[in-house]
């Protein structure tokens, strides 16, 4: 068997969920109606067993009554009469007999046919007779030749009665008959049970087909789509679970597809990038006179320069790239105002800059000092290069957010440029006279997103340009003493210094 054939081997050889629903649903379905059925039946049994041993004491007390008295209530003549007596007037039941015996021997028996026909029974006589002891009555049950036998056997002594002056009065129940009735309404609610476990296992085959329908629709779907056709989406039908997993999985295709078409647009946005630089470098080298000095000098400058752009591309490539790791950001409380001075003194640092503090808000703020530092020296990077190094920086509170902004002196962004200048690569009309990678505000834009924030760009009052990061403030009560304890204020660096790093741009989205 080939490899491509191993999961559809594997779907064959499983059992299915269908199968595995209505099997799990038919044998709890099957404990439950045994489980039920087997405690009716032993509490029905235990009652006619306890029945059987109440009516052998009613008739013990009938039979005291009958001897008590007496015949027309005069007495009775010897123990042998009331003995007739007493087994003549035994109110006939469902699977009894009845007899009389004197040491051990029948001598009565009832002048009615009974259920059970005790008058060729001489075993069971010798039984009953061997364990009554000194004239008590006794309730016993005889199990031999596969018969079950529940008895009473009640000695009668008439006083001054000629021999035989002790008689016996036996009167028994035969269990299994007695049993045999419920065991027919066993035997009914196993069938019933039966014809109920094969109803409610094609109920469940059916339901269970229908509702895991979708659930197939979506694995052949699942199994058409590829990473060069991801263009197909699940069916949503109804209202229920299984649609709702429809309309995510299709959530996730669209975000799959998404991501898909990021990557194949940065590979070619990246090849595009590394392209410029690689034929610039090869084409100098090719047409360079290896023996003219100021040829060479000036050809390994301009391979050197293409070279350090590379290396900026990817350097701001791998800074994008963690951006979309697990854990971009490291949300802590930190105070908005001293962190907005701390990075106003550090954009001092790049050179050109002329770097003025605008108005600052107040109060903590849950967010990633580092992240935003790094965000705002980009903004500041941008406005020295497209603002001739005059720009404004603070904060403001908005709502429940918190604005983090910079503005320059420079011409603007155009309206149409808006939104594009914050995508991969993005470039300004004056892209060819400034070096840069395109990253910068994508980058920025990134930060933004990661702390659940936006990045946009304003037009400013007088002219300019005002870029604006937004994020939740999402910060304690300043009232609290325990949540103060809890702000983290970075430590303020000192001026940092020049370093001539001007590689961003305001519209090349660097």
């Amino acid at each position: 068997m080939t490899e491509p054939d191993a999961p559809s081997a594997r779907r064959r050889l499983a059992i299915s969920v269908r199968t595995r629903i209505v099997a799990a649903i038919t044998a709890v379905a099957a404990v439950g109606l045994l489980a039920v059925g087997f405690s009716v039946y032993f509490v029905e049994r235990q009652r006619i067993l306890e029945q059987v041993d109440a009516r052998l004491h009613d008739n013990l007390e009938s039979a005291r009554f009958i001897v008590g008295t007496g015949d027309d209530g005069t007495g009775w003549a010897s123990s042998s009469a009331a003995l007739a007596a007493v087994v003549q007037r035994m109110s006939p039941d469902d699977n009894t007999g009845a007899m009389g015996m004197v040491d051990g021997v029948i001598t009565t028996v009832p002048g009615i046919q009974l259920d059970l026909d005790l008058q060729n029974e001489a075993d069971f006589a010798q039984h009953a007779h061997g364990l009554l002891q000194d004239g008590d009555p006794l309730i016993a049950t005889y199990a031999e030749d596969g018969r079950t036998w529940r008895y009473l056997a009640a000695p009668i002594v008439i006083e001054g009665s000629p021999k035989p002056q002790e008689v016996v009065f036996v009167l028994v129940y035969d269990l299994e008959a007695e049993l045999a009735e419920i065991n027919d309404s066993a035997e009914m609610f196993l069938w019933a049970s039966g014809i109920t476990l094969v109803v409610i296992a094609a109920t469940g085959s059916i339901v269970a087909t229908r509702l895991l329908r979708p659930l197939r629709q979506m694995r052949e779907t699942a199994e058409r789509i590829t990473a060069q056709s991801l263009d197909e989406r699940l069916p949503v039908d109804g209202n229920d679970d299984v649609a709702e997993l429809s309309e995510t999985m299709n959530d996730m295709l669209d975000r799959i597809d998404d991501a898909l078409e990021s990557q194949r647009q940065l590979l070619s946005d990246v090849g595009h990038e590394l392209k410029t630089p690689i034929t610039i470098v090869r084409g100098n080298l090719e047409v360079m006179d290896p023996e003219d000095p100021d040829d060479a000098r000036d050809t390994r400058q301009l391979a050197v320069d293409e070279l350090d752009r590379m290396g900026r591309l990817v350097a701001d490539l791998a800074a994008a790239a963690a951006l979309h790791g697990p854990a971009p950001v490291q949300p802590k409380h930190v105070d908005v105002a001293d962190l907005v001075r701390q990075i106003s003194r550090k954009a001092q640092g790049i050179v050109g800059a002329e770097v003025k503090l605008g108005s600052v808000a107040e109060g903590s703020a849950t967010l990633d000092a580092a992240r935003i530092t790094q965000a705002m020296l980009q903004l500041a990077q941008n406005a020295v290069t497209h603002g001739d190094g005059a720009l404004e920086m603070g904060s403001r509170t908005v709502g429940e957010s918190i604005e983090f902004w910079v503005r320059d002196e420079g011409a603007g962004v155009p309206d149409d440029a808006k939104q594009r200048i914050f995508e991969r690569f993005q470039r300004g009309a004056d892209a060819a006279a400034r070096s840069g990678s395109g990253l910068g505000l994508h980058i920025v834009q990134v930060i933004a997103r990661a702390h659940h924030g936006t990045a946009h760009v304003e037009d400013a009052d007088g002219g300019g340009a005002v870029f604006i990061l937004r994020v939740p403030r999402r910060d304690a009560p300043a009232s609290h003493a325990d949540d103060l304890d809890d702000v983290v204020i970075p430590p303020r660096p000192p001026l940092p210094a020049a370093n001539g790093n001007a590689d961003t741009k305001e519209v090349d989205g660097s």
